[in-house]
């Protein structure tokens, strides 16, 4: 097998769950022969589901890597989760890939995550498949279904081959176009090809007015310029239980899917200061070396394990890596390909390559691999993730081991981008936040089962913020006279309210020196000191703007502990009459449920202030519903969901902004704090 990169595709299968992704993954490597046969989700055999949580609930919870060779291509195929609660392994793969191949359950047709799948990587650039999956399924109307893509994705979805012999097998409609289709027609659908790709090209286009007709090697290169503008997403059908369609999809992987050198070069951002500048990494093994770590995992025998995208340059096994900002460069010793859990040791890897390096605890997650130490603030272009709101606090149910739950609490971290761990400090509690209940539940599976740790949880306490309805002046002398030197320092300040969600600004516009230079960065400590600890109610002040400027000071008695006090007691000053208020998180609710449990889905939504902002019917028979509401009101929505829907339904949230709360809950919190401020 040559080396090199005209040889290499990477496609990404994204999707709904329950579509059949890692069943089609398990087929593809069968029938390339990298594995003797198929395994099966059910009994818990297949190459990509291998942790033993995954074979116990019979789906994806992470993302896995299967790279195989066939047909003198060497393809590096992503299998990920489909439950949108584990979107954090889902989308990184998106950062990883020529081609996202988005694969459709032909009995549920188009659902929630199908679109979304659809938009991200057409934001990122990719270049997309649609794989209609599970065509021998009973109820199945596949040319209704493909009628409906295109209705929602546009009609530059074309069937690259059709189902042919009752979903037995499917005929081809691009190489050779020839042979009886279920329904429509091989000419036709070739025609309609062909039709879409010379749009791109103007010559082409030409010559096939002319002559009717051109070949598949002249429409090589303006096929892959339709891929990549989005002008053509070609479909493919499938059964990855009976193996229909299954080889003409290597087919398609091998010869009309990018390589590295085809597909929109990824967005790599340099930083300088405050200044960044985008560069496109360039998939050339001469240059210097650019990887991308997309995934970590940490194995309770091999330890971490880091897989990374090679976008530019090439890996050695025996070469020297930077990791990130670090300065301190690395040997790694080992590369390896990934076929699930098993790893095969390679010397070098390419651009389009996807390895990994086992046993090197500081590289992270989205960190840059480089081999030149100028590249230390070149960046991967972040991953839009979703924010971690659903939050369970935890404390372990042995006494004694807290410091263990805190270790694996930050293994999982590092594996886990949309997992976080909050400390607060204000109800002394840990905070695991994810995605829903779902991502939750996993993890604390996950303790229980693979670390033998077992975890007491209860709802959170609400994050509430606050912050000033009003400008407002403060202004304190913090004067202390006792034997020799005193401490004498003065502070006029004036407060204003910021926009929603801008932060804190701290402004010094002192003139003459009435502040000395050095004390205002004293001053500024005194304020931020309260901007933690909060004014009515206790909590984080936000979208506030400080501006200090006035103040005095003594040559002999004026030292920083004066200034850091003054600085604080007129910052106090000030909020007393800045209209303090206290300010509620927002979230953005999706919930899917049975349509006929809308209206009590709704009901109980708008009962506990929620708004309902759209609905949508993703498939017969159910909905779609999206919401706002006060996080501080959905404790006990999932347990409802559950019983209202008896199990149907399922929801997931994302943070959308604070508010003011409403003046009940103002006092309510205020109230609460009062007592306890007068203890301190």
């Amino acid at each position: 097998m040559s080396n090199s990169i005209e040889r290499i595709r990477t496609l990404a299968l994204v999707g709904q769950s329950g579509a059949g992704k890692t069943s089609l993954a398990e087929a593809l490597l069968a029938k390339a022969g990298a594995i003797p046969a198929g395994g099966s989700v059910e009994r818990g055999t297949t190459a990509c589901d291998y942790t033993p949580l995954e074979k116990q609930l019979q789906h994806s919870l992470k993302l896995a890597v299967a790279s195989f060779e066939t047909q003198d291509t060497r393809i590096h195929l992503l299998d990920t989760p489909g439950y949108p609660d584990f979107l954090g392994h889902a989308l990184p793969a998106l950062a990883a890939v020529e081609t996202a191949a988005i694969v459709i359950n032909a009995q549920n047709g188009i659902e929630m995550m199908t679109g979304r799948f659809m938009q991200w990587a057409a934001r990122r650039g990719l270049d997309r498949l649609v794989i209609v999956n599970k065509i021998d399924a009973d109820n199945v109307n596949l040319e209704d279904l493909l009628e409906r893509i295109q209705q929602t994705f546009g009609k530059e979805c074309l069937p690259l081959n059709l189902p042919a012999g009752n979903c037995s097998e499917v005929s081809d409609c691009f190489f050779a176009p020839s042979g009886e289709a279920d329904f429509s027609s091989v000419e036709e659908a070739h025609r309609r090809l062909v039709d879409q790709v010379v749009e791109v090209d103007e010559k082409l286009m030409e010559t096939y007015l002319e002559k009717g007709e051109v070949t598949p090697e002249e429409l090589h290169t303006p096929l892959e310029c339709a891929l990549r503008e989005g002008h053509l997403i070609p479909v493919v059908f499938t059964s990855a239980k009976t193996g229909a369609g299954i080889g003409e999809l290597i087919d398609v992987i091998a010869h009309l899917l990018p390589n590295p050198s085809e597909g929109n070069p990824p967005v790599y951002v340099k930083t300088a200061g405050d200044k960044s500048e985008e560069l496109r990494a360039e998939p050339d093994p001469k240059k210097h070396a650019l990887a991308h770590v997309f995934k970590i995992e940490i194995d309770p025998y091999i330890g971490r394990v880091a897989v990374f995208r090679v976008h530019q340059g090439r890996l050695t096994s025996g070469g020297q890596l930077f990791i990130g900002e670090g300065r301190k460069p690395i040997k790694p010793g080992h590369l390896y390909m990934l076929r699930g859990k098993t790893q095969t040791e390679v010397n070098e890897a390419l651009p389009g390559d996807i390895c990994a390096i086992a046993k090197i605890d500081e590289i992270q997650f989205d960190h840059v691999l480089h081999d030149s130490a100028e590249d230390a603030h070149v960046h991967a272009r972040p991953l839009e993730l979703p924010t971690s709101v659903f939050g369970l606090a935890v404390q372990p149910k042995k006494r004694g081991d807290e410091q263990k739950v805190s270790d694996v609490l930050h293994k999982i971290v590092a594996e886990d981008p949309c997992f976080r761990i909050e400390h607060n400090s204000q109800a002394n509690e840990t905070v695991m936040r994810g995605l829903g209940e779902m991502h939750l539940k996993a993890i604390l599976e996950k303790m229980s089962s693979q670390y033998k740790l077992e975890l007491d949880t209860k709802p959170p306490s609400i994050p509430f913020r606050e912050t000033i309805a009003a400008k407002a002046e403060g202004h304190s002398r913090h004067k202390k006279q006792t034997g020799g030197a005193g401490q004498f320092g003065e502070v006029f300040l004036k407060v204003e309210p910021l926009p929603r969600g801008t932060g804190f600004e701290f402004v010094d516009s002192v003139k003459g020196g009435a502040i000395p230079n050095q004390f205002i960065p004293a001053v500024e400590k005194g304020v931020r000191g309260v901007l933690e600890s909060g004014y009515i109610a206790g909590y984080p002040l936000q979208d506030v703007r400080v501006i200090v400027y006035d103040g005095k000071s003594h040559p002999v008695d004026s030292k920083e502990v004066a200034f850091v006090s003054a600085g604080r007691k007129a910052f106090l000053d000030a909020l007393g009459k800045a209209r303090p208020i206290v300010l509620e998180p927002i979230v953005n609710v999706e919930i899917i449920a049975p349509e006929a449990k809308m209206g009590d889905v709704a009901g109980e939504l708008s009962g506990h202030r929620g708004q309902i902002k759209g609905s949508d019917s993703p498939r017969p028979g159910t909905v779609q519903i999206t919401a706002q509401a006060p996080l501080s009101e959905l404790e006990h929505f999932p347990a409802r969901l559950k019983s209202l829907t008896a199990g149907h339904g399922s929801y997931s949230m994302e943070f959308s902004h604070y508010e003011a709360a409403p003046p009940q809950l103002q006092q309510k919190l205020a109230a609460a704090h009062k007592p306890q401020a007068e203890a301190e």
